[in-house]
Parts: structure tokens; C-alpha cells; sequence
């Protein structure tokens, strides 16, 4: 317990509480003034508290009684563990995760759901799977490796919902010669048909323009910058995509070492996120 306090006079660890307050909001459909209601606190002190006007951590007895409120482990609340259930053991440092789940739910949509409130930080493996056509999908995994294609499909209409709320947050960087590859039909996309890719940039340029601002593209040189496919969901975990499965990362420092990169892909960006579907429709079709 004193290690806890001592690690709760940390002002870094205001960032994490913001975010997981504003997902316990989230979840509940609750405003400022009705969760500080709930929890005895000050309307004032909590819209301070999430504006990031306050540096100070909040008393223990509150954080206490927002995570007695709320069932939520004093830990996750402020950052100290990345598992929110009061009973749970401690989850290992490094996790693998199988892309395709048997029967209900992929790892991605559970990550996603849990992760709502939050900012989502992602580097696709080729285009954003929530921008994708039903022909680009069914040609990607037509080779019959897993994940199978009617997955993909489901995924990504649950992304293309899950972005569709108002209360989502999602920021992608990829490279912009990766566009380029797909409008003239090289690499990868050189056996995908003409049609089929002015369809997929079409699409691709409709869904930037809708979802933004919470859906924001940002497109880097890949000449001077790289990465490899991953996911930060908030402050809870990060999922390094290496093909037929995931490795999760639950430790705090890595999340934020990702998040950190993430950071800097974003920082050498070339084109930004009120350009993207500009620059998508500009795109000449080979």
C-alpha cells in the first residue's frame, strides 16, 4: 500500500486515470456532472480533473470510492495494472493471441469493445481494414491462410460501426507509397483488377471524409520511416500483428514505448489527416 501511494503522487500517471475515467463515462453513458455525482465529487474538480487542468491526483479516498462505484481495481485506475477486474490475477508481460477466434468474438473485436473511450493508435498491415472493399478483402485472403475472408468481413464492419460512434478515437499512420502501389497495381495488388482498385479507393476516399475527425489517416515515407503492423488500444494494451497471430503486450512501459513510436510516425508524417481523402482521390489508376 505505501509503494501504491507513492507510485499515485506520480503526475504521469494523470494521463491514464483521465483516460480511464472518460472510458467508465463511456460505458455508462454518463456526462461530467452525472459521474461526479455518482462518485461524491465536485462538478468543478472533475471537469478540471479531465480537461487536464488539474496536476494533482485526486485523494485516495475518491479514487477509492470511484473504483468501488465503478468495479474496477484501484490498480487499473490509476495505471498500475493493465487488468481492470478487482479479483483478477496478474496478466503476464508478453501474451500471443490467435488471429481467428473459433466460434464468437476475434481477440480484435474484444480489444476494441474493451477499449472504447480511448484512443486507438493503429499501423495496418496494408490499408486500414475498416476501409476496405468486400473485393480487396476476398483478395487478400482468398489463399486460404488464416484469418479466412468472411472473418475479415466481419471485422471489419464491426470496425467500420465501431468508428461510426461519437465517442471513438482512432489515429492510423501507414506510408503513403502504399496507396501509390495499390492505384497502379504493383506489389502486392498487382493480380487485383483495375476496377476493383478505383473501387477500393473510392470507397476508401468516401469513408475518410465521413469519419474524420475521430478517424484520422496520416500517411509517412516509408523511404525514410518504418513500422511494423501493431495496435495500441489506450493505456491497456498493444497487439504487434505477425500474421496468423498477435503478440500482446500488458506491461505499461512497452505500451508506452509503441505509443511513443506511434508518436513519432505521426511526427513525420507527410500528408495529415484533413488531406488524406484528398489525396486518395487524386491517386491515378493504372
Amino acid at each position: 500500500m505505501r509503494h501504491l501511494r507513492q507510485m499515485m503522487d506520480k503526475r504521469d500517471l494523470l494521463p491514464v486515470l483521465r483516460e480511464r475515467l472518460a472510458l467508465l463515462m463511456a460505458r455508462t453513458g454518463q456526462n461530467r456532472s452525472e459521474f461526479a455525482r455518482s462518485v461524491g465529487l465536485d462538478r468543478s474538480a472533475m471537469t478540471q480533473l479531465l480537461s487536464g487542468q488539474s496536476t494533482r491526483l485526486p485523494r485516495t479516498e475518491t479514487l477509492w470510492r470511484i473504483a468501488e462505484r465503478y468495479a474496477v481495481s484501484l490498480d487499473w485506475l490509476v495505471g498500475l495494472s493493465q487488468d481492470e477486474h478487482l479479483a483478477a490475477e496478474m496478466r503476464p508481460v508478453l501474451e500471443i493471441a490467435e488471429s481467428e477466434s473459433a466460434a464468437g468474438e476475434t481477440p480484435l473485436e474484444r480489444w476494441h469493445r474493451e477499449a472504447v473511450g480511448t484512443k486507438i493508435r493503429y499501423v495496418p498491415k496494408q490499408i486500414p481494414d475498416l476501409l476496405r472493399t468486400e473485393a480487396v478483402i476476398d483478395y487478400e485472403y482468398s489463399g486460404g491462410i488464416s484469418p479466412l475472408p468472411q472473418t475479415q468481413l466481419r471485422e471489419a464492419a464491426f470496425r467500420l460501426d465501431y468508428n461510426r460512434r461519437p465517442e471513438t478515437d482512432m489515429e492510423v499512420c501507414m506510408p503513403r507509397q502504399r496507396l501509390a502501389l495499390l492505384a497502379e497495381g504493383r506489389g502486392v495488388w498487382r493480380d487485383l483488377d483495375r476496377p476493383s482498385r478505383a473501387e477500393q479507393l473510392r470507397h476508401m476516399a468516401g469513408l475518410l471524409d465521413e469519419l474524420y475527425p475521430t478517424f484520422r489517416l496520416f500517411l509517412y515515407d516509408e523511404v525514410k520511416t518504418y513500422s511494423i503492423p501493431y495496435t495500441v488500444f489506450g493505456s491497456q494494451r498493444a497487439a504487434i500483428f505477425v500474421g496468423e497471430m498477435y503478440l500482446v503486450l500488458n506491461a505499461t512501459e512497452h505500451i508506452r514505448a509503441l505509443t511513443h513510436h506511434f508518436d513519432n510516425l505521426i511526427r513525420h508524417a507527410v500528408l495529415n489527416p484533413h488531406q488524406a481523402a484528398q489525396h486518395v482521390r487524386g491517386l491515378e489508376v493504372g
